[in-house]
């Protein structure tokens, strides 16, 4: 009689670790940092003004990519901030898809980057980064909220636009998306899910 009780509470606690697994798997992302993306959308906006004064495009690169490095550290922190804040670990089931989701998308930008140095226009470079970046958060926003798929969308269409414009426009697109887009959605991300 003594073993019926424990079966029946080892049953009820398997049940209650699948649901809660169940429920982790099917929740969505939501330590998006909108405060974290106006942050980075300020640095966009500097670097666009420091870049359009650089002749040389290794130096046009070079701040652009000290830009996304500081951008990117700005992400992270406070994207484990907000997730800290709400009491939910960053890399839950939801985390995780949105983080392996994103991140190939930026891989392959730094990889495609580093091979540009001496051949690559303006124009092309702002166009692949401004696509990718918008790969890598739409398919991300597919564990998140929203407005996240959306922005994602706006950038890829912001990339597909400086791909077929003179060169001398590319600091204007990446400020754009970079910048005023970020802050933008950042502001709407912070006033309306918390941060």
């Amino acid at each position: 009689m003594s073993q019926q009780p424990a079966a029946l509470h080892d049953r009820a606690m398997d049940n209650l670790r699948f649901i809660r697994s169940a429920m982790e798997r099917a929740g969505s992302f939501t330590a998006v940092p909108g405060k974290g993306g106006m942050a980075m959308g300020a640095i966009a906006l500097a670097a666009a003004a420091v870049a359009h004064r650089q002749a040389a495009l290794a130096h046009w690169m070079g701040v652009w990519v000290a830009a996304a490095a500081a951008a990117s550290l700005i992400g992270v922190v406070t994207m484990n901030a907000k997730a800290t804040s709400a009491g939910t670990p960053l890399l839950t089931a939801p985390g995780r898809k949105f983080i392996f989701s994103f991140l190939p998308s930026i891989v392959t930008g730094l990889l495609l980057t580093a091979t540009q140095t001496a051949e690559g226009s303006r124009a092309h470079l702002a166009g692949m980064w401004l696509l990718l970046y918008g790969s890598g958060v739409l398919a991300g926003g597919a564990h998140s909220i929203r407005i996240i798929q959306i922005l994602g969308a706006i950038f890829l269409g912001l990339g597909a636009c400086a791909l077929f414009t003179p060169a001398t426009l590319a600091d204007y697109w990446l400020a754009a998306g970079f910048g005023l887009l970020q802050i933008g959605f950042g502001y709407r991300i912070a006033r309306r899910y918390g941060g």
